[in-house]
């Protein structure tokens, strides 16, 4: 893989082809760690740090180097596999970190999502506000009919 500093090289081996599969797909959108950060919500040093092996990519930005690359269905999947094996088996700070909310000791999968990946939120009581806003917008088109039916009777 040409222009990549080389990777340490005491990464288990399920690390090393996760970053060598996720260098490869880097390669494959063509953009630089500018333009990848800039299109996946993702910064250029956090790219640096996921395509250098020295932090483990939260899925998410995972997920969006695949849909930029056109990775879909079963290959994504398979990457994903292979996300969660690197994950475990990344090796851990020397330091000891707080642990992460999501409780994987020390690394956090970033639960900020990108707006365009963003499910749709459902709110409470939703529909019930559109049925009240097309009966209001009803009862006001029959006031507007009868004062307009009594002007001109």
């Amino acid at each position: 893989m040409s222009g990549w500093q080389p990777l340490p090289g005491d990464l288990p081996p399920e690390v090393r082809h996760f970053v060598e599969q996720l260098r490869r797909l880097k390669d494959r959108t063509g953009l630089s760690l500018v333009a990848l950060g800039a299109r996946t919500a993702y910064s250029k040093s956090s790219w640096h740090r996921y395509l250098n092996a020295t932090q483990p990519p939260p899925r998410q930005a995972v997920a969006a180097l695949c849909r930029i690359a056109g990775l879909e269905g079963t290959d994504a999947e398979r990457l994903t596999v292979r996300w969660e094996l690197a994950v475990q088996a990344w090796p851990r700070p020397a330091s000891p970190a707080p642990p992460a909310a999501s409780g994987s000791e020390g690394y956090e999968d970033d639960p900020t999502l990108p707006w365009w990946d963003e499910p749709p939120r459902e709110e409470p009581g939703g529909m019930n506000r559109l049925l009240l806003a097309a009966v209001l917008l009803l009862v006001l088109l029959l006031a507007v009919g009868v004062a307009g039916a009594v002007v001109s009777g």
